[in-house]
């Protein structure tokens, strides 16, 4: 799995409802909570974006509330991965269950601007900064989340797989 796109750079400690603010949690329809995606933390996000893109953020992404709409908000929103100093625990857990793909890195953090192109690839565990011509190695996302990653999420991977085993 490789993916490109602009970097669009967040500081630390970016909570979920930054990501999506607890007044949209109303509904659960993907395309309604993409809307409405970091508009805490840049009110013109959605308006700025293109399909691909990619979030860098600093440490702790995706802490507070533990809410499933946060990773489904950025997904719907067409943003391709986020790349990360670090994430919440349950974010991260939450992220790979609804088929986000997320990367930990400090250095693609440190060494990343606002409106880079970087390509993640991530069988090889390599995010490239096509920008400045610099590689930084991250852990590569073992086969199983892949595949999650690519049905869909947790739920839609359990039910093309249902029956298979054994």
């Amino acid at each position: 799995m490789k993916l490109t796109g602009r970097v669009w750079k967040f500081g630390s400690d970016i909570d979920t409802d930054a990501i999506i603010p607890a007044r949209y949690l109303i509904t659960s329809d993907p395309l309604e909570l993409a809307k409405h995606c970091m508009e805490d933390a840049d009110p013109d996000f959605m308006k700025k974006i293109k399909p691909g893109d990619i979030i860098v953020a600093g440490k702790n992404f995706g802490c507070g509330s533990s809410r499933e709409h946060a990773p489904i908000a950025i997904k719907e929103a067409k943003i391709s991965c986020v790349v990360a100093k670090s994430f919440a625990r349950i974010f991260y857990r939450n992220a790979f269950n609804m088929g986000l793909p997320i990367f930990e890195s400090e250095e693609a953090y440190d060494k990343c601007d606002e409106g880079d192109e970087i390509e993640v690839d991530a069988d090889a565990g390599i995010i490239r900064n096509n920008t400045k011509g610099i590689e930084f190695k991250v852990a590569p996302i073992p086969p199983f989340m892949q595949e999650l990653i690519a049905d869909g999420g947790l739920m839609a991977h359990i039910a093309k797989t249902k029956g298979k085993a054994g």
